[in-house]
């Protein structure tokens, strides 16, 4: 599909990109960036990377497709870094976890025919890092493209042909819809799973050997990298504040059928929520 992509940040998404177009013979060859030396280094020696650039200038030089790999607050940042260096009409596109200020700015930030297409796999885990990538992270998994007005549409057709290629389904959407959604069913289940652990970490710590598997699947997420959630809270920060107004609502309605004692309403609650998880099953 291309002669040649770059990764900016060569992390658990960018590295299973990488494996990922490797393997299914997407590209003839991968090229990689980070910031870090180390990371640099690390990528060398992997079987999925032909070149590591030490610049982000040079690494985007000559590729079809760039992918943005890095925490959001950067990929603007970035955008400007390499503008005017790369080949005329390259398609640049991220992985980052909000969209809409990014894909309202980045278009002004491209030149020479550069266009970018916002993308946000929905995959990934609480494990950072490339020693965690695999190539099937993004088999089955949702990914949300959110054009907006003058994105080129052969653009948006060729970066829809290669999520598809790696085995997601596709979404399209305003980068607006995105952030609310995604406040909803992403950024609103961290800060659950992670206020649940703080209200826990109160507690005599001896509790944890004593919770059964329902604890740690509640709270698994919680396990993620704080600097880069608090990146994706503060960049989505209105959705997120009425993602949680909502949620307020509703617990505060198990409070209240407590309180006053009354089963019925408890019991239609549980089995509301019971009804939406047993649907994210099917």
């Amino acid at each position: 599909m291309f002669e040649q992509i770059t990764i900016l940040g060569p992390g658990l998404l960018g590295a299973s990109l990488a494996i990922a177009v490797k393997e299914r013979g997407l590209v003839r060859r991968v090229t990689v960036w980070s910031r870090r030396h180390e990371t640099r280094v690390k990528s060398v020696a992997q079987p999925w990377c032909d070149t590591v650039a030490e610049t982000a200038e040079e690494a985007v030089a000559g590729s079809d497709l760039v992918l943005i790999c890095t925490p959001v607050e950067t990929i603007l940042p970035l955008l400007e870094r390499i503008r005017g260096k790369m080949a005329p009409g390259t398609l640049v596109t991220d992985v980052g976890s909000t969209k809409s200020g990014i894909c309202r700015e980045a278009g002004g930030l491209l030149s020479n025919g550069a266009a970018f297409i916002g993308s946000h796999p929905m995959a990934g885990s609480e494990n950072t890092g490339m020693e965690h990538a695999r190539s099937d992270l993004f088999e089955r998994a949702a990914c949300i493209l959110t054009p907006v007005d003058d994105t080129p549409a052969d653009g948006l057709a060729r970066i829809r042909a290669f999520w598809e290629a790696l085995g997601m389904v596709l979404f399209t959407m305003a980068p607006e819809q995105h952030d609310e959604i995604v406040a909803h069913v992403s950024h609103l289940p961290h800060i659950l799973a992670a206020s649940l652990c703080g209200c826990l970490s109160a507690k005599d710590p001896a509790w944890g050997s004593l919770s059964g598997g329902g604890l740690r699947d509640t709270t698994r997420i919680a396990s993620g990298d704080p600097r880069l959630w608090q990146q994706i809270l503060e960049q989505n920060r209105e959705e997120v504040l009425r993602a949680i107004h909502g949620f307020e609502k509703e617990l505060l309605g198990f409070k209240s059928a407590l309180q006053n004692k009354d089963p019925a309403e408890t019991i239609r609650l549980l089995d509301r929520g019971k009804n939406y998880r047993d649907r994210l099953n099917s």
